[in-house]
C-alpha cells in the first residue's frame, strides 16, 4: 500500500452542478436557429452554462452583443417557467414552461405598414 490509504474521491474536488439544454430542448433551439441562418437573419450563436441558468445566446455577427438570449433558469421553473426569450435591450418578450411555446416568439415575422402621412 502506499502513502495514500484514504479514498481518492475523498481528494478530488467536487463538481459544481450546471444547468444546461437537454438533446430536446437544443434540439428545438437549432431547429429556429438553423431557419434563421437561412433567411439571412442570424449568422453565430454562443452557449453558456451557468449554476442555475443555461444561455442561448444569439448574434446577426460575432462581434455585436447578442440579438436574442434564449434563457432556461432552473430558479423560475415553479414560478413563471424556466424558459425565456430575451431582447438586446434586456426586454423579455416571452417566458413560460414550454419551450416550443417561447421559442414561437422569434418566428413571428414584425409587420410594417406603409402608413400616408
Amino acid at each position: 500500500m502506499g502513502p495514500h490509504t484514504g479514498s481518492q474521491a475523498a481528494c478530488q474536488p467536487q463538481a459544481t452542478p450546471v444547468t444546461s439544454f437537454d438533446r430536446r430542448e437544443l434540439s428545438s433551439i437549432l431547429k429556429v436557429y438553423g431557419r434563421k441562418v437561412a433567411e439571412g437573419e442570424w449568422r453565430d450563436y454562443a452557449i453558456d452554462f451557468q449554476r442555475d441558468e443555461a444561455v442561448f445566446s444569439i448574434f446577426r455577427r460575432a462581434s455585436e452583443m447578442p440579438l436574442f438570449r434564449i434563457v432556461k433558469d432552473m430558479r423560475l421553473a415553479r414560478r413563471q417557467g424556466a424558459y425565456s426569450v430575451v431582447a438586446a435591450g434586456g426586454m423579455i418578450l416571452k417566458r413560460g414552461p414550454d419551450l416550443e411555446r417561447v421559442l414561437a416568439v422569434l418566428d413571428k415575422k414584425r409587420s410594417l405598414r406603409l402608413v400616408d402621412a
